[in-house]
């Protein structure tokens, strides 16, 4: 894995945001397709005064409607703590995370992650995953999962959750880590080389290119480059999750992903099984 160079750019990206050099300690992605009547500005914006640490940056995707003209009004009324990212064709929510992710390496960011833009995860979980790195130098990446757990208000259509654990367990079993929830769109990351270097090439994926960051480590740990992933990966429960309506990923996608699957295992675990680290 080569972490990627700070000129890599899309060449049709138009940027506007925060001045160079005052950079906080964390920046938020949040990928944009068509959002323009899910996207809660004045929770966002309340986001920003609660949190000066910080920073938000969306990437709009190609969008056919309103929402990069919304974008542009966040940002213009946030004193330089949003920046907004337009690409001037759909490419696809990997690909616009990626991008990004890319940005916030620029930039110099310590912390970046992502979190979907129906906010399906409230923001208000940010700070717990910061925690998570903050409270121990050898975690790379947490990520948030949605356990139904009492005292926890998570609230999921029962078909979306069992389609979950079984892609999970297929996810877990071709990893080789016993992972519990993949696909929760909510993510941070130290920004280190090694976790650079995750964001460095495009991804196979557009449905399930977060399994896809996993077998990248994993393939990396697995020609001695990198620490094992159970150590360096930490998920942690959210308080709070709820499917928000308007979602654009149907039960029919769960084949897709499978397939999907399949070819990153092709990729880059040699088509085989790797069991964990002890």
């Amino acid at each position: 894995l080569v972490p990627p160079k700070s000129t890599d750019r899309q060449a049709d990206l138009q940027t506007r945001g925060r001045i160079v050099g005052t950079m906080p300690e964390t920046l938020l992605v949040i990928p944009c397709f068509d959002e323009a009547r899910r996207l809660r500005t004045e929770v966002f914006s309340q986001f920003l005064q609660d949190d000066p640490d910080t920073d938000l940056l969306f990437v709009d995707d190609g969008s056919r409607d309103k929402t990069l003209e919304i974008l542009n009004s966040l940002a213009e009324g946030a004193r330089g703590r949003v920046t907004v990212l337009s690409q001037s064709a759909n490419r696809g929510k990997a690909e616009a995370v990626r991008v990004g992710m890319n940005h916030a390496i620029a930039q110099g960011a310590r912390f970046a992650g992502y979190f979907d833009a129906d906010l399906a995860t409230p923001l208000s979980e940010l700070p717990r995953l910061r925690s998570v790195l903050e409270g121990n130098d050898e975690i790379e990446m947490v990520f948030g999962s949605r356990v139904q757990l009492l005292g926890r208000n998570i609230q999921r259509r029962p078909l979306r959750h069992y389609l979950g654990r079984v892609f999970a367990t297929v996810a877990s079993e071709v990893l080789g880590l016993a992972v519990y929830d993949t696909q929760c769109g909510a993510k941070l990351f130290r920004l280190g080389p090694q976790v650079q270097a995750l964001f460095a090439e495009p991804f196979l994926s557009n449905w399930v290119f977060d399994v896809e960051l996993i077998a990248r480590w994993r393939a990396a740990e697995s020609s001695g480059d990198a620490a094992p992933a159970n150590r360096v990966i930490y998920e942690l429960p959210v308080d709070e999750w709820a499917d928000v309506a308007g979602s654009k990923v149907r039960a029919a996608d769960f084949a897709r992903a499978l397939v999907e699957i399949w070819r990153i295992r092709q990729r880059y675990l040699g088509g085989r099984k790797r069991r964990a680290a002890p």
